[in-house]
């Protein structure tokens, strides 16, 4: 079989930036494991309930930071505490959500905000909400039999 010296180079390109993005793909799984880089900071799981700030789960003021409010939440079979949340429109909000049991997912509809809560780890995302409304906040991890029951509400309010 003969291949032309232009199908040569180009079959070789093709080859080498396959083997260069399998290489990064797997240093990058080697380098972070199984958890989301997000996910740096760790808990017991099976002491949620008495660890700062999730024994408090809800809508936080702070001051002091480079955001307003801290939504702190969590995640267990098919249940989301607290059910409702509300903030101010234009707040800049960090969210801070775990798991007691299994893997759960964190999605505010018609937003950017999207996590998983897995259990013994902290995910954490900060954004602003500009627009007022009701959000529904839904698990995107399948998590078992009651998963389509699991959800909650933002609720983003004028401030007046």
């Amino acid at each position: 079989m003969h291949l032309h010296k232009y199908e040569r180079y180009w079959l070789i390109f093709g080859g080498a930036s396959l083997v260069i993005f399998l290489l990064i793909t797997g240093i990058m799984a080697f380098h972070y494991g199984s958890h989301p880089p997000s996910a740096k900071k760790t808990i017991n799981y099976e002491q949620v309930e008495q660890i700062a700030p999730f024994n408090k789960p809800g809508v936080h003021k702070v001051s002091g930071k480079d955001w307003d409010y801290e939504v702190v939440l969590v995640a267990s079979a098919f249940y989301y505490n607290p059910p409702e949340l509300k903030v101010p429109v234009g707040s800049k909000v960090k969210f801070i959500i775990t798991s007691k049991d299994v893997v759960h997912g964190f999605e505010i509809t018609g937003t950017n905000v999207n996590m998983m809560a897995e259990p013994g780890y902290i995910s954490e995302y900060t954004t602003t909400v500009d627009k007022a409304g009701d959000y529904l906040i839904v698990c995107s991890e399948y998590c078992g039999v009651g998963h389509a029951q699991m959800h909650s509400m933002l609720r983003v309010v004028d401030s007046k």
